[in-house]
């Protein structure tokens, strides 16, 4: 499984961001999909996932800003990135879970400032 992850870049506060996640390869069998960031100086935590059943999940600070979808047909999931804020600033990677195997994209940078 390769995953590419895009879509990051610079907005300002208030903002929004749209990221994708491109997967390729043996993708039968992913069961879930997750978005994880790692803001400079601290560990990488959970944005949000969501099952190939459409279950999704998020992070207490995302919830209601940040919206995960998948698109089955063309083998990506996205992170809608609403009112962003400075503290949403870090390092944006995906993941795919398949058969107790994590597979990870490379990270893509989300910087927010005025």
């Amino acid at each position: 499984v390769q995953l590419q992850a895009s879509g990051g870049g610079l907005v300002q506060p208030g903002g929004a961001l749209r990221l994708s996640c491109a997967a390729s390869g043996s993708i039968f069998g992913i069961s879930t999909w997750g978005w994880f960031r790692q803001a400079p100086g601290k560990q990488r935590e959970l944005v949000a996932t969501i099952t190939v059943g459409g279950r999704t999940n998020y992070a207490d600070s995302v919830l209601g800003r940040f919206i995960i979808t998948r698109d089955s047909a063309k083998n990506t999931v996205n992170l809608q990135m609403n009112t962003l804020k400075p503290g949403d600033t870090a390092v944006y990677s995906c993941n795919a879970q398949k058969a107790g195997v994590v597979y990870w994209g490379q990270g893509t940078q989300v910087t927010v400032s005025s």
